[in-house]
């Protein structure tokens, strides 16, 4: 999974990443508020980690900006040396999905990871996965279209898989090169392209079959099932001061 690390501590953001990446994650870090929302503005991510206070904002106004922005589906873990209870529930209220206190406990900080990624994406842990006509079978690498086996090379098959495990979701260039060409690939832009194109001509990903894939502008691709297409696209956003940031 693909997570973005927040927090002005630089050693602490190593520590992080180190130990995310130890577990199969990739891990992509930032010292303030400001870089991360305008990293959002081109690209995504499967969870956030967050701390509270930050050079240049509080990232209670972090997390509820990336509510405006993203809607609720996105995980958020928030971090912060505050424990006093009503910090707990400033967090939880104004977006986070889980809280830590420092000093971090690693073992703990995967843990609750991994909780929150797998009630986010319940479809990316299992072995057998159907999507009204489209059945995958990771463990033998076969995709089927109404029961009838499609031929898909390597490329093919984990961009396919990925884009259906994360079905309604927009996925940025970045997300997606990482995701099936590997942590650091420069793989070039067309290639993804010339990948997306013969995943529609091959899946006959219409309306007729039930999905659609998109190309957004600016950032990435999202397939979508037919009747619910705006389910997880965000909000209209509100203007506040972290939203300024993103337009500056």
């Amino acid at each position: 999974m693909r997570i973005a690390v927040l927090d002005d501590d630089l050693l602490l953001l190593e520590q992080i990443k180190g130990t995310l990446e130890c577990h199969h994650h990739v891990c992509h870090t930032f010292a303030d508020g400001g870089s991360l929302l305008k990293a959002l503005r081109h690209d995504t991510f499967d969870l956030l980690i967050v701390d509270w206070h930050l050079p240049d904002m509080e990232g209670t106004e972090v997390v509820q900006t990336v509510r405006d922005m993203s809607g609720m589906q996105l995980p958020i873990l928030f971090i912060t040396r505050r424990n006093d209870e009503r910090d707990v529930i400033e967090a939880l209220s104004r977006g986070a999905d889980d809280f830590m206190s420092k000093p971090l406990r690693m073992g703990e900080l995967v843990a609750r990871t991994t909780a929150l990624l797998r009630r986010a994406y319940p479809e990316s842990m299992g072995a057998r996965m159907a999507f009204g006509a489209y059945s995958f079978d990771a463990d033998k690498r076969s995709l089927s279209v109404h029961g009838q086996p499609i031929e898909l090379k390597n490329r093919e098959y984990e961009l396919a898989l990925f884009m259906f495990r994360n079905a309604g979701r927009l996925l940025s260039r970045t997300h997606l090169r990482e995701a099936v060409w590997g942590d650091g690939a420069e793989t070039p832009s067309r290639s993804l392209d010339t990948h997306m194109s013969r995943l529609r001509t091959k899946l006959e990903l219409t309306e007729d079959n039930g999905y659609t894939i998109s190309a957004i502008y600016g950032m990435g691709y999202r397939l979508d099932p037919v009747g619910a297409s705006t389910l997880q696209r965000p909000p209209v956003q509100q203007r506040s001061a972290a939203t300024e940031t993103l337009s500056g």
